[in-house]
């Protein structure tokens, strides 16, 4: 089904890409102005990946579904069309950056228009610097991948040889101050010397998708149910009106400030919030130092 291509107020351009030389001259797009507030985690790779590439691919954007991060690719063969789907699978929002214009009838490469489609019937984005009926032409695709690596926080590699246009990619991610992060692979796969080149150059290496969170300055969800199972068991035992006290110690409190606040919003009577403070004290959950009473 045809889309109506526009032109992207630059109002609207992806804060980021904004920061970079060689600025575009104009943006084009279809669908839904992206959510600019979120992380956009651009995945690159090889077209001809292998399947431990596209698990990778598929097992880190799973775990991501629910954060509010948005995955860039290149719509092309391979890493970046598993990574789309992959986060059409997943709800996560998906932005497209092909290496030729936006018309369907010459969309580079014609076995993803389906693709494309269903991208922007899901919410999604597709937008480059290209005329629409540009057609994709060898320098094209290094062209558009400034535009993937200056839009985006940080730039994933999954496979790539060493001389491949996904390290165009990584190197200008670089260029542009962005975190480069990379799966380690086989060093028998020719298709591992490339992020294993980046990790040897500084590039974050990717386990699992706590090191892409941790990447993108995102607490894990995993984490904080984690942290709040911890203080479930350390405080099992603690009154409703001992709780009042933790919860006001999120930081070190003067005795004083603690008794008039406690008294003030819950009128419970300053012996009693006392009382309250020995007995915490004696559970080994707070302690007074230095005039102030903190958590232990």
């Amino acid at each position: 089904m045809p889309y109506k291509i526009n032109t992207l107020k630059k109002a609207d351009w992806p804060p980021l890409l904004k920061e970079i030389n060689q600025l575009p001259n104009k943006l084009f797009y279809v669908g839904k102005v992206a959510d600019w507030s979120r992380k956009l985690l651009c995945v690159v790779g090889a077209r001809k990946n292998t399947n431990y590439g596209r698990e990778a691919v598929e097992t880190f954007i799973e775990s991501l579904r629910g954060y509010p991060i948005t995955i860039v690719s290149g719509l092309a063969l391979g890493i970046d069309s598993i990574a789309h789907r992959a986060a059409l699978k997943n709800n996560l929002p998906t932005i497209a950056v092909p290496g030729s214009g936006l018309s369907l009838e010459v969309l580079h490469p014609q076995s993803h228009t389906h693709l494309a489609t269903e991208i922007i019937e899901k919410g999604g984005m597709m937008m480059n610097e290209f005329e629409p009926e540009f057609k994709a032409t060898q320098w094209s695709f290094p062209q558009r991948n400034r535009i993937m690596a200056g839009m985006s926080h940080a730039t994933l590699v999954i496979e790539a040889e060493q001389k491949s246009g996904t390290l165009i990619t990584a190197r200008l991610a670089t260029e542009y101050n962005r975190d480069v992060l990379a799966l380690p692979g086989s060093i028998f796969n020719t298709t591992s010397q490339g992020p294993h080149m980046l990790i040897r150059l500084g590039a974050t290496p990717i386990r699992d998708s706590n090191d892409i969170l941790e990447a993108l300055h995102l607490e894990s969800h995993s984490a904080s149910s984690d942290s709040a199972s911890r203080d479930e068991e350390k405080y099992f035992d603690c009154s409703e009106k001992e709780m009042l006290i933790i919860k006001l110690l999120i930081e070190p409190l003067e005795r004083d400030e603690i008794l008039r606040q406690i008294n003030t919003k819950h009128q419970i009577p300053i012996g009693e919030i006392q009382t309250f403070l020995s007995l915490l004290e004696l559970k080994g959950l707070i302690k007074e130092s230095l005039g102030e009473i903190r958590l232990t």
